[in-house]
């Protein structure tokens, strides 16, 4: 059989749905498992676990490249599912006389193209509101920040500080000016303030001397600041962090939640006819195996639209 068989036969495009959906459904897993402390750990604390959880998510190597491998999953998963449907519309165009559908298969076993198709326009709306902005908006993301109220300070409202991956403490003022979406360096427009106003108190300055001084150079790294950026989409006041509050953030919760209403039926037939494709079929553990999925099917999707309807009823 030829290269070109293999690819375009429904066999092997049942085992790649089968092998990129359970794949997907260990990503749910571990994506559940990450979002969950937006919700489990309160304040300053759960903001910082899940900016740090963003930050790893996005830099550490071997999750940049597990993260590409879910997109093209996902992409093969959708274009597989939607060539799969159009192949057995083809294989029989007419309908029986008779058609009992319901008789032998259950209403998501029939929808799968359907669902599949919703779920993938939700995951593009949620990356462009979420993923995008984070990693490719034109518009500077904010970053983590925090206040401190020191001893004797100056300042009664205390002041607000960059949280860095350093533990460096850097206020946000015009000193500092954030560049290459979470890197601050040292303000340029600060520094020729700095030498123009040592100027006038008649000190003598080499504007050579500063030609190259602090200029350019990564003072440190920041957290972009996910964390605020869901809860303002979700109808909580982030304002002060630079982020605009949602206005609709009733049609994002409901819209969410029906997105996981989606997600759970497709996975109820999706999860067992994946082992069912690979031909992992027995008499004893098959029906363990659609226990699990059934399980499977309600409590992850179930986890993920807890998470927004907290969020919002805690705004």
């Amino acid at each position: 059989m030829s290269k070109s068989a293999i690819l375009s036969s429904s066999i092997a495009k049942k085992y790649w749905m089968a092998l990129t959906g359970l794949f997907l459904c260990l990503f749910l897993v571990g994506h559940l498992l990450g979002n969950l402390q937006l919700i489990l750990i309160d304040g300053e604390d759960g903001k910082r676990a899940f900016n740090e959880y963003a930050y790893f998510m996005t830099h550490n190597p071997f999750i940049k490249v597990l993260s590409y491998v879910t997109y093209i999953s996902i992409l093969f998963h959708a274009i597989d599912g939607i060539l799969l449907a159009i192949q057995n519309k083809k294989a029989r165009p007419v309908n029986y006389q008779y058609n009992n559908p319901s008789a032998n298969s259950k209403l998501p076993a029939r929808q799968m193209a359907v669902l599949g198709s919703a779920i993938l326009i939700f995951i593009v709306i949620h990356m462009a509101n979420f993923w995008w902005k984070m990693k490719y908006s034109s518009k500077q993301m904010p970053l983590h920040t925090y206040v401190v109220y020191p001893p004797q300070t100056a300042n009664p409202s205390g002041d607000t500080i960059y949280y860095t991956t350093s533990g460096m403490q850097l206020p946000k003022s015009a000193q500092f000016e954030v560049r290459d979406g979470n890197k601050i360096y040292i303000s340029d427009e600060w520094l020729k303030n700095e030498i123009a106003g040592a100027k006038m108190q008649g000190q003598q300055i080499d504007d050579k001397m500063f030609e190259n001084k602090d200029k350019n150079v990564e003072i440190a790294e920041g957290y972009k600041d996910l964390h605020s950026l869901v809860f303002a989409f979700f109808g909580h006041d982030r304002a002060e962090e630079g982020f605009e509050t949602n206005t609709m953030p009733e049609l994002a919760l409901i819209l969410y939640v029906l997105s996981m209403v989606v997600l759970s039926f497709h996975l109820m037939h999706g999860f067992s006819s994946a082992f069912q494709t690979l031909g992992i079929n027995h008499r004893k553990y098959t029906p363990y195996i659609k226990k699990f999925g059934m399980a499977f099917s309600i409590l992850v999707p179930l986890g993920f639209a807890i998470i927004p309807i907290v969020i919002y009823l805690t705004k």
